[in-house]
């Protein structure tokens, strides 16, 4: 964006909803944000099954209670970061300070960029185990939509994550227009190139200009000297 920083412009501006809805982040996050209900909802649901012979209800995933629990963690955990970075984008056009908007960018590379592993490792901890299963665990195989399901947005969830993280970075690669913000104050006292006429005082200005007299002409010292006399001791 001409004349802004860090993908916005100047603070100030009024809230557009509509822009905002349509700038890419902001669907790569609400699209994480729907995967991720996928996922923990899934297991919530549908991730606890039992065989006929037992009551106690084990993780549809090898009955792997790591399994069920990561996933659901890393979905709420998701969730949440999603909203909070919602929030975020829709208050950044409104910091006016570009070393917050520097740090809030490059908090948005890390948080994504993390969440991006989490995810991938995710994907590969409960597709190992799903393989992993029996069938004499699940012989109905209830719940098998929603253990693929969780695999596939977590799989989707790695890409969204990886996307929200490279236009964070883009939008650190723009930095800030230097016309328009400024880094650190400055003192206009120090520059040197500031086109101001140093200070002077009214009373000094007066002494300089309006008391000043011309030396009196040489023929007046001559005078004083001719009629010099002696005294007589």
């Amino acid at each position: 964006m001409d004349g802004g920083a860090f993908g916005a412009g100047k603070a100030g501006g009024a809230f557009d909803p509509h822009a905002f809805i349509r700038q890419p982040h902001t669907l790569l996050r609400l699209l994480s944000w729907v995967f991720s209900i996928v996922v923990f909802g899934s297991i919530v649901n549908e991730g606890y099954v039992n065989r006929l012979d037992e009551t106690q209800e084990h993780c549809i995933f090898n009955r792997n209670r790591n399994a069920c629990n990561y996933g659901i963690t890393v979905g709420v955990l998701a969730f949440l970061s999603c909203l909070l970075y919602l929030a975020l984008d829709a208050y950044f056009p409104q910091i006016s300070s570009v070393k917050d908007r520097k740090k809030a960018v490059l908090s948005d590379i890390g948080v994504s960029a993390f969440w991006a592993f989490l995810w991938f490792v995710g994907f590969c901890f409960l597709t190992n185990q799903w393989q992993a299963s029996k069938e004499e665990d699940n012989p109905m195989n209830e719940g098998g939509d929603a253990a693929r399901a969780a695999i596939t947005f977590s799989f989707f969830s790695i890409f969204t994550w990886v996307g929200q993280a490279f236009l964070a970075y883009q939008r650190f690669r723009l930095g800030a227009d230097s016309a328009l913000f400024s880094q650190d104050y400055m003192d206009p006292s120090q520059d040197s190139g500031m086109p101001y006429a140093p200070y002077t005082n009214d009373e000094d200005a007066t002494d300089a200009v309006g008391t000043y007299q011309q030396p009196p002409p040489a023929d007046a010292f001559d005078t004083e000297t001719q009629g010099y006399q002696t005294q007589n001791y």
